[in-house]
């Protein structure tokens, strides 16, 4: 990194009387991680890197090789929305490397990086808008909501909306920018859509978001989730992830000859999301939970097909605005938003990659509702469907030659021995759904 732009990042930080940075990563689960360091020792930091022991972090060194880096990206800095005992606290995202300086492979943020220098290898720039869903709950002890307001409801039953409009005015302190929020399907459900940008720094903003959505919420006494379904008989919380390429500055998905506005490029790109779209579900639906939400009849997509305005498909094209060219872009609707988005980032735009170069024949569009078909009907029209639980899509990863190249050998059998652990764990638990059925009659 230049050193005018870590002399830039001292100035500002030192111009604004901020004492203590905080330096951000994620495991490979995608959780955040975070140490925080004194202004003084920034530039150290930024020009050596911190140490830490990797082999604490999940998915990271094993203990005889235990050494790792935390080097902050001075691109990244941010000035928290918040203040702690009245002072500003600045947070920088770091990439993790080996004390030779190689960057480390099993570095969540690496294996996205790594993808999209392979996207960039063919011409392409990777840009990604996600819509993140979650909910408010009283408490983390028990699911109790809000408010029982629906879908874009403003009225004074939507008990949060000044809490959702302080997170998009901390968002916006954070240099994120928002394009609109409103109240989900769900009783207290709410989303905050993000402006698409680069792949890398969204990713980043995505754990961001996570974070601050959380902070307000526990600042004004709530508790932010985003479980995939935490509420029985309600919409879960979906990730709709907008992703489009860019090629010399200008969309690589957009034809003006088509009849839908849709290139060659942009079609083999779905059709690569489609035919790998069972192999990265256990990478963008992670959790036992997940699979709660990817059930029929909650608008969260079951079967692998694609459309312009059915939004029962898995990928969704939005219809094309004259004028709005950029704007071109393809939505998988199936992830969630408790992922790793590095990771997810990674396979998708991995699956997408593979489906241009191989050239891979889009299928026909699905203008009628998939959940009314019979299960002959989707059949006939090859239709698949993702995988029902975690255990199928973990059978569905583990054959993936795709997937085992984007997140890298290290992270590929690490994820999947700690997904069929927590498989394990849960199919062998005893829930409080059998003892409330079962044990008054068995």
């Amino acid at each position: 990194m230049p050193a005018e732009v870590r002399a830039d990042v001292i100035k500002t930080i030192k111009g604004q009387k901020i004492e203590f940075i905080h330096l951000w990563f994620t495991d490979v689960l995608g959780f955040l991680k975070a140490f925080t360091i004194d202004v003084e020792e920034l530039e150290l930091a930024m020009t050596e890197g911190m140490g830490f022991d990797g082999s604490s972090i999940q998915g990271f060194a094993r203990i005889q090789e235990s050494d790792m880096i935390a080097l902050p990206d001075p691109t990244t800095l941010q000035i928290l929305p918040w203040r702690q005992k009245g002072a500003l606290v600045a947070t920088m995202f770091c990439d993790i490397k080996r004390p030779d300086g190689s960057f480390y492979e099993a570095d969540p943020r690496y294996v996205l990086r790594r993808t999209i220098e392979r996207a960039k290898s063919l011409g392409y720039d990777f840009y990604i808008g996600p819509e993140l869903e979650y909910y408010y709950l009283k408490s983390d002890h028990e699911p109790e909501v809000l408010d029982h307001a629906t879908y874009f409801d403003q009225t004074t039953r939507d008990l949060a909306i000044d809490l959702r409009k302080d997170t998009v005015r901390a968002l916006k302190r954070s240099g994120i920018q928002v394009e609109y929020s409103h109240h989900e399907v769900g009783p207290s459900q709410h989303e905050i859509d993000l402006r698409y940008c680069e792949a890398l720094k969204m990713a980043d903003n995505v754990m961001t978001y996570r974070a601050v959505v959380k902070e307000i919420a526990q600042e004004n006494g709530v508790y932010a989730t985003f479980m995939p379904k935490p509420l029985y008989g309600e919409a879960g919380s979906g990730m709709h992830v907008h992703q489009s390429l860019f090629k010399d500055g200008r969309n690589a998905f957009y034809d003006a000859s088509d009849e839908y506005h849709l290139s060659a490029t942009a079609k083999s790109y779905i059709a690569g999301l489609l035919y790998h779209a069972r192999e990265i579900c256990a990478v963008t639906n992670q959790w036992v939970n997940s699979y709660k939400r990817l059930v029929s009849g909650y608008e969260a997509p079951v079967y692998i097909c694609w459309a312009h305005r059915n939004r029962s498909a898995l990928v969704r094209v939005p219809m094309y605005k004259p004028g709005k060219e950029n704007a071109t872009r393809v939505e998988l609707r199936s992830p969630d938003p408790a992922c790793n988005p590095y990771l997810a980032f990674s396979v998708m735009l991995a699956a997408g990659l593979d489906g241009i170069e191989r050239g891979l024949q889009l299928p026909q569009d699905v203008v009628d509702d998939v959940y009314e078909m019979s299960v002959e009907e989707r059949a006939d029209r090859g239709i698949g469907q993702l995988p029902e639980d975690l255990a199928e899509a973990i059978s569905a990863m583990e054959s993936s030659e795709l997937v085992r190249e984007a997140l890298g050998e290290q992270v590929f059998q690490w994820f999947l021995r700690n997904k069929r652990a927590e498989w394990n764990n849960y199919r062998t638990r005893v829930t409080p759904f059998e003892l409330e059925e079962y044990l008054p009659l068995l």
